[in-house]
């Protein structure tokens, strides 16, 4: 996924200012692609020199003044093309995980205290997701738009799921490791 594609995405939804989007990441998108602030503007920017969205015009002209953007049929297109097209996966890339085989041969110290961390950071975002779940996606919702944004969610759900799992293990297999470092 890219950053225009992203933008796109919730231009779609609701024409939105840069400071509204980057909100909306914080709460939504964000949760499985972050951009900030900056990347935001610099991505409105880029896409209104594109000709695939363009600012809104204002009631009142006024310097300084936020605009908000709308997504034109070009910018519809690209997304439609790209939403179509196939991807590979990409590979996974965790420094948790590169650490833990970096133990193998340095040693455990302080591992398992972040792994612990890391096992309430994933609790934590579970709860989220979970109460998420609750709040928006209601029995009998049934329609494509929130077919597929729950798709989004129970993908977020289930990843932290496996996490908190794994994460349970990893302490217990690290509970059963002898002391001392490797040789």
């Amino acid at each position: 996924m890219s950053l225009p594609h992203a933008i796109l995405t919730a231009l779609l939804e609701k024409p939105s200012s840069g400071l509204e989007l980057t909100r909306r990441f914080d709460r939504s998108i964000g949760y499985f692609w972050s951009a900030t602030h900056q990347q935001i503007y610099r991505e409105l920017g880029r896409l209104e020199a594109d000709g695939l969205i363009r600012a809104l015009p204002s009631e009142q002209p006024a310097r300084g003044q936020k605009k908000s953007y709308e997504v034109l049929p070009a910018g519809r297109a690209e997304l439609a093309r790209w939403t179509s097209a196939s991807q590979d996966p990409k590979p996974h890339r965790d420094a948790l995980l590169l650490r833990l085989r970096a133990a193998a041969v340095v040693g455990t110290a302080g591992l398992e205290a972040d792994l612990r961390r890391h096992l309430e950071l994933h609790e934590r975002q579970l709860a989220e997701y979970e109460e998420i779940e609750q709040r928006d996606f209601p029995p009998g919702r049934d329609g494509t738009e929130d077919r597929l944004r729950h798709l989004v969610l129970r993908a977020g759900i289930d990843l932290e799921t496996f996490w908190t799992q794994w994460l349970r293990r990893a302490l217990a297999d690290f509970a059963e490791l002898p002391e001392g470092e490797p040789t």
